[in-house]
């Protein structure tokens, strides 16, 4: 029997050579007459290990890394041994891994994300089978009851939105996927469609089949080429096998999907202007009402759901909501996807149930920053998000915690600035990102967002620095209660913690102490 060999195919193991690695072990493992199969699994997330190899064993799944080509000869003349200098040992009590709860991400490294029967092998499409067996209502009272929360930003209830699209009257309803995963540090959501894809389709399956919709679109952005190609490989092998079409699993309800490819607008992550760019429009945001729930695509009613919330509906209906709402706190129920990037020293992506505090994760995952220097600010939440102090790094992560804090937890993305960090020129950079990002529908963005840039520049000149950040937080106040939509009105949060919490690099005294 042949021993396997994983070799991870996503593109951030791309990126550092995966491929090259896997067709090494493929021809060395030839030119020794050695029976083995290289198996293309999905990242396990500990991307500073990359290119991680695991190889089997009768213990369990060896870890070697980072693995270069050049190092697989050495590694074949040492017999894959435990002593070899890049050997990790079991990989599932490599502590980072080990100490995390994963749900959502069960399966992401353990499978080859192109099998359908690896996929079934692992309890795959169980939730969509236990599905079929209930009325719609029952479906999304499961959901409800499981505390789920959109992963996106916003963590509105999934449950209650997907309530109101059953009970929203029309024949014709849709399903839609967010796949826009536009802020910087974030990589949850590219994971997910690269390394399990068919739980993202299986998802989006219950979901059609709990609100009566029979087609759902998945808007993945361009930069994502591996992530697309995957979801339409596993579409297409769902629909082949009957987890698709007219007659899903011969339950006589029907489900499509079809992939739609963005043309790289930030803006286009905000719900609205999604579904703007999936009609075929310019991305520009829409006023609401009418809710998107009601009035959505094609004008029809619309579940609009991240990722990572329709990529955790199948463990829940496989699983009971009692399961996944065991994990967490408070109104944060099951668990978040974090993804560390930024300068830290082992970056990469965890999942933990609500409740671990930012300096844990900073330290006893992250490893503290790589430069080796201290910690000065945590930008969590996206591009959009608050700047955090160390006084703040106690709070849990918890969306009510970190609201009652003027943060956001966003999409759980986690961007690292060390001392040398300069906070007003990363205050600018929030303003120059919106200005260049706005869709220009709204005033208060498109106009405020530029001047913005202009008065942090006359800050940072030292000209009439008082009366500039005076004006500064006139203009913040403006673009928080006056914009459209999120991106102007979460703009000022990177802008205003940066001045609040580090004033000495605005030219101002330090008296706030770095209040909480």
């Amino acid at each position: 029997m042949s021993t396997r060999i994983y070799v991870p195919c996503d593109s951030a193991a791309l990126a550092v050579g995966a491929d090259d690695v896997a067709a090494a072990i493929a021809a060395e493992a030839a030119q020794r007459g050695l029976d083995i199969r290289v198996v293309r699994n999905g990242t396990r997330g500990l991307l500073w290990l990359e290119t991680l190899v695991e190889v089997e064993t009768p213990q369990g799944r060896t870890g070697f890394g980072p693995v270069d080509a050049a190092d697989v000869p050495g590694l074949f003349d040492a017999g894959w041994a435990p002593g070899h200098p890049l050997a990790l040992g079991l990989v599932e009590e490599i502590p980072y891994l080990a100490r995390q709860q994963r749900l959502t991400f069960a399966r992401i490294g353990i499978t080859e994300p192109r099998s359908l029967a690896d996929y079934l092998a692992h309890g795959g499409y169980r939730g969509l089978r236990n599905a079929l067996a209930l009325a719609p209502a029952e479906i999304v009272a499961a959901v409800t009851a499981s505390g789920l929360r959109g992963r996106g930003g916003a963590a509105f209830p999934t449950g209650i939105k997907w309530n109101t699209v059953l009970k929203a009257p029309g024949t014709e309803k849709y399903i839609v996927c967010n796949a826009d995963e536009g802020d910087s540090g974030t990589f949850a959501d590219r994971i997910v469609m690269e390394s399990d894809p068919f739980v993202l389709v299986e998802g989006m399956t219950i979901a059609g089949v709990a609100v009566g919709a029979t087609r759902g679109y998945i808007y993945v952005r361009s930069e994502y080429p591996h992530a697309i190609a995957r979801l339409e490989g596993a579409i297409a092998v769902a629909r082949h096998h009957g987890y698709l079409g007219a007659d899903v699993l011969g339950s006589g309800r029907a489900f499509e999907l079809e992939v739609r490819k963005g043309a790289g607008a930030y803006i286009c992550g905000e719900e609205t202007a999604l579904l703007e760019s999936v009609e075929g429009k310019r991305g520009i945001v829409r006023a609401k009402p009418p809710l998107p729930a009601l009035a959505g695509l094609f004008g029809k009613p619309t579940v609009i759901n991240n990722v990572l919330s329709l990529a955790t509906v199948p463990i829940i209906l496989d699983k009971g909501a009692a399961y996944y709402q065991d994990y967490g706190m408070g109104r944060s129920r099951g668990t978040l996807p974090v993804q560390l990037a930024g300068n830290i020293k082992h970056g990469g992506l965890i999942e933990l149930a609500f409740g671990v505090t930012l300096r844990e994760i900073l330290y006893g995952y992250g490893g503290g920053s790589a430069s080796g220097r201290p910690i000065k600010a945590v930008q969590v939440g996206g591009p959009l998000g608050a700047y955090l102090p160390e006084s703040q790094w106690d709070t849990p992560l918890d969306y009510e915690a970190f609201a009652s804090l003027w943060a956001v937890l966003g999409h759980g993305g986690i961007v690292v600035h060390d001392d040398r960090a300069d906070m007003a020129r990363l205050a600018r950079y929030a303003m120059e990102f919106c200005a260049i990002e706005s869709c220009g529908k709204c005033t208060p963005c498109r106009i405020g967002s530029t001047r913005g840039v202009e008065v942090i520049d006359k800050i940072r000149a030292s000209t009439q620095p008082v009366q500039q950040i005076h004006l500064l937080r006139d203009l913040c106040d403006t673009m928080l209660n006056g914009s459209l939509c999120a991106m102007g009105g979460m703009t000022p949060y990177p802008v205003l913690s940066a001045l609040n919490h580090f004033p000495q690099d605005f030219g101002q005294p330090d008296t706030s102490r770095h209040a909480a």
